[in-house]
């Protein structure tokens, strides 16, 4: 087997949490074969933003075909 490693950011306005739910989902509906996650870092944009938008750095893998 073959793994390929992406970064994703997501974001919420609600939680880290929630931040790292958002890209781990988007990864489940957008990629085949995820077979992990693991949260790298978190942040907080503060300029910019009318309220705090959490984010979350989530280097997802999966599995190549073929």
């Amino acid at each position: 087997m073959v793994f390929k490693k992406i970064t994703l950011i997501g974001t919420s306005e609600e939680s880290f949490d929630a931040a790292a739910d958002d890209a781990i989902d988007r990864a489940e509906d957008t990629l085949d074969n995820v077979y992990w996650a693991e949260v790298d870092e978190f942040g907080v944009e503060l300029d910019g933003a009318a309220d705090r938008e959490y984010q979350a750095e989530v280097e997802v893998a999966f599995e190549l075909e073929g």
